[in-house]
């Protein structure tokens, strides 16, 4: 069975240069940096890149200037890092679904400050749910997450398409945002509890974080002539299906 969002119908006003640049460096990152890369070597890599809550709460109680800044500098380089390829092209899924349209609400710059804000926000909320933790955390999906609710809150009931296959049917479903992302989040909190136990596994709590962060700073970073819950170019529930012959 196959189920995953690939377009939304919310076209922009301007071409969205910076989402796309995030995404080429996200890319780029991957395969000219990781890829390359044997098991060990990788290993390496993610506690070198990596946002790893202990040593980023340890050199507060003993502070140098260098590892301090070093430490800091993971926030960001543990964004544009990711565990594996699917890890990787499912975070640049959403990232191309919902940020181009953020972009275009907010302006260039204000797009790329509220993106590093929500993965530096979502890589502390993370730390502070385990600060004795000695794993790296890499990923988009705190940053992305909070590209979500951003989207969430000022175009909730814009159209998103799904690709689905089902046994013998396939085919294309239209459901609006608020539907996609209030399941998403509802998905999230049921899973933190057990996040939270577990050594490794997906950060929940980043999640969290990110799109908290996002739905706390969207009314500020917007521009000022966006009105928030827009319906975007919405429109009634549809589908398509097709049997698989």
């Amino acid at each position: 069975m196959l189920f995953f969002p690939y377009q939304d119908d919310n076209p922009t006003r301007t071409f969205p240069i910076v989402n796309w640049l995030l995404l080429a460096l996200n890319l780029w990152v991957f395969l000219a940096w990781q890829l390359p890369l044997e098991r060990n070597e990788l290993e390496a890599y993610f506690s070198i890149f990596g946002f790893t809550p202990d040593s980023f709460f340890g050199q507060l109680s003993d502070p140098d200037p260098k590892e301090m800044a070093w430490e800091w500098c993971t926030v960001f380089t543990s964004t544009f890092s990711h565990g594996d390829i699917f890890h990787l092209l499912g975070n640049m899924l959403f990232l191309y679904l919902f940020g181009d349209n953020l972009e275009d609400a907010m302006g260039k710059i204000r797009y790329l400050l509220f993106y590093l804000c929500c993965g530096l926000l979502a890589a502390l909320a993370q730390g502070l749910a385990d600060p004795d933790s000695s794993i790296p955390m890499v990923g988009a999906s705190g940053a992305i997450s909070g590209v979500m609710a951003g989207y969430l809150l000022i175009y909730p009931r814009a159209n998103v398409r799904f690709f689905y296959w089902l046994f013998i049917f396939i085919g294309t479903i239209c459901l609006p945002a608020y539907l996609l992302l209030g399941f998403w989040l509802f998905t999230q909190v049921l899973a933190l509890p057990e996040s939270m136990e577990q050594a490794g596994g997906v950060a929940v709590a980043a999640h969290l974080g990110g799109f908290g962060a996002g739905l706390v700073l969207t009314p500020f970073f917007k521009q000022s002539g966006v009105r928030m819950f827009q319906s975007g170019y919405s429109r009634p529930f549809s589908r398509n299906i097709r049997k698989m012959r």
